[in-house]
């Protein structure tokens, strides 16, 4: 039954469109998951994956976490996503090719869907976009766009954990806890750094990121160290029936989207007693951050504190005592 309902969930989308580039012979594709509150809106992601099926499961769970994403933070706007689906190591000529078919597929949306960046895409590529399509986000600043979404998304955790944190310590101040980070890529850095006085363990499937300031463990062993809290900041389907029977820890707040490889696994957080902010709670920073520069014309002072506003959000949702 929990597998009928899963895929129920999975196809309550308004559109999913898969193209074969005609620049470059590879997949994108593009899932509306809802436009009720108003334009659609998600990032971009570039990755290989395994098999065509794969890649529609993961625009499908993605989009429809935007949407949830969106609503949490009281954005006007449903949640869509896209995928490319191709490696990272493209060749320059083809990494363009594909970005400019990606871009005609966007703007056959006519606004409904409007991009940003997400894994294994960036700036530069949104700038791509925009010689095809008006709508697309975080251009490079040079350009006009506010750039990377990297901090301002870190800066929603950090503020997500401190409410989370006195819910689940009775303080935010993490001096002498442990923390375990899982992806130690830009935003898993930023994390790390925000966290003043913690014990802090890092983890990531790149072993070039290790540093001495900071404890290393095996992407594997990540989420079986006996620590405080974890933060999951890579990649989303880490937290398993079998994966959560093996924490040790009291408290999960993350990046990481669609971190549970299904819902009834936030009923089995709860039974272990670990509180779990949701992630499209907790990373909701970046596009809370871009949509007040981009569309509402806020200035930096003024999108900062809106994401700040996360902090509120998870008061609210764990019933939190400022």
């Amino acid at each position: 039954m929990a597998e009928v309902r899963e895929e129920r969930r999975m196809w309550e989308h308004e559109q999913l469109v898969v193209r074969t580039g005609r620049r470059s012979g590879l997949t994108t594709m593009v899932a509306v998951h809802s436009t009720e509150a108003g334009p659609a809106v998600g990032g971009c992601r570039m990755k290989a994956y395994g098999h065509i099926t794969d890649a529609v499961t993961d625009v499908l769970r993605l989009s429809r976490a935007m949407t949830l994403k969106c609503a949490a933070a009281g954005i006007p706007h449903g949640g869509a996503k896209s995928v490319i689906v191709a490696g990272r190591e493209l060749a320059p000529d083809l990494r363009r090719a594909v970005l400019l078919d990606h871009a005609d597929l966007i703007d056959e949306f006519g606004g409904a869907y409007r991009a940003g960046p997400d894994v294994g895409t960036g700036p530069d590529d949104m700038a791509v976009f925009r010689e095809l399509t008006p709508y697309a986000y975080c251009l490079p600043e040079a350009q006009g766009g506010t750039g990377s979404s990297s901090g301002p998304t870190a800066r929603g955790v950090l503020a997500a954990l401190r409410a989370a944190s006195r819910h689940a310590f009775g303080t935010d101040d993490l001096t002498g806890r442990k923390v375990v980070i899982s992806g130690f890529g830009s935003v898993g850095e930023l994390i790390a750094k925000g966290i003043e006085g913690a014990d802090i363990t890092v983890s990531d499937v790149d072993e070039s990121r290790r540093t001495d300031e900071y404890g290393w463990v095996r992407p594997d062993e990540a989420y079986e160290v006996e620590a405080d809290v974890l933060v999951p900041a890579a990649v989303g389907g880490v937290l398993s029936p079998e994966t959560v029977r093996r924490l040790g820890v009291k408290l999960v707040v993350g990046p990481a989207n669609n971190q549970l490889t299904d819902d009834g696994v936030a009923d089995l957080l709860a039974e272990r007693g670990i509180v779990w902010v949701p992630d499209h709670v907790a990373s909701a920073g970046g596009v809370i951050y871009t949509l007040a520069r981009e569309d509402d014309g806020a200035d930096h002072e003024t999108a900062l504190k809106r994401v700040d506003g996360i902090e509120k959000t998870v008061e609210r949702l764990l019933g939190v005592k400022a």
